[in-house]
């Protein structure tokens, strides 16, 4: 089966979802099918997307999209942050993230490995106070 998301020019990404087989390949052709509705995050998933997995094969040495860990996500987006606008950073890890998240639902990925890879956030509880700084004073 051969996939095309994007124009990204080489089609280096697809060395790990061919390897992955004709499932990994058909669950990556739905989640850009299926879950992405408006065609412009389409086009910026594809491209989000095919960079990451072009970067795991060629710069990471990854050899399969199970081996895909929080380190290589971590480093591809320290990567992105030096070349790009925080909110565009966001997007692309928002993609990543997202795909494969659809993959370990597919059981194409055995686990979710990545957790709250950079997306955790401080929340304030406004009725968690200390003591020393009690409510009204």
């Amino acid at each position: 089966m051969q996939v095309v998301v994007a124009d990204t020019g080489p089609l280096q990404y697809l060395v790990l979802i061919e390897a992955a087989g004709e499932r990994a390949a058909t669950r990556f052709l739905e989640f850009f099918a299926a879950t992405l509705r408006n065609p412009l995050t389409r086009r910026a998933y594809g491209r989000a997307v095919a960079d990451f997995l072009a970067w795991c094969a060629a710069d990471a040495d990854v050899r399969a999209l199970a081996a895909i860990q929080p380190l290589h996500v971590a480093t591809w987006i320290e990567l992105r942050t030096r070349m790009l606008a925080a909110p565009s950073v966001k997007q692309q890890l928002a993609a990543v993230r997202h795909l494969l998240d659809w993959l370990v639902t597919g059981q194409v990925v055995p686990t979710r490995r990545l957790g709250a890879q950079a997306g955790a956030q401080h929340r304030h509880h406004p009725d968690l106070r200390s003591p020393a700084h009690p409510a009204g004073g």
